[in-house]
């Protein structure tokens, strides 16, 4: 079933900053980490998660270095402790979101 993207574009910056807080990634390692774990569910385009980062990067959230690898340099985005100050925050939200659409649903059983 296709997931209407209203519904995941409200949840991609959490989930972000979930997978930077378990390690540093950089850009194209989210994208593959996000879609295998999701199931496919979150298809995130390059052009998509660059700028989210972009502007997380802009409000202290994440911060990114280079860091050659194979003889590639790649840019790695890492989680600042206001970064996790806003996970827990989001989490908190979500569970509260989820939980109330949850009981929503359950009504008409």
């Amino acid at each position: 079933m296709e997931i209407d993207k209203s519904l995941i574009s409200g949840s991609v910056t959490m989930l972000l900053l979930k997978l930077l807080d378990e390690r540093d990634m950089y850009g194209y390692e989210m994208i593959a980490t996000l879609r295998e774990r999701s199931q496919n569910v979150f298809e995130l385009k390059a052009g998509s998660l660059y700028p989210l980062l972009h502007g997380l990067e802009d409000k202290n959230v994440v911060t990114s270095y280079e860091k050659e690898v194979i003889g590639k340099t790649r840019k790695y985005y890492s989680l600042t402790k206001e970064g996790r100050n806003l996970l827990n925050h989001k989490e908190k939200e979500w569970k509260e979101y989820a939980k109330a659409v949850t009981d929503v649903l359950a009504l008409g059983v």
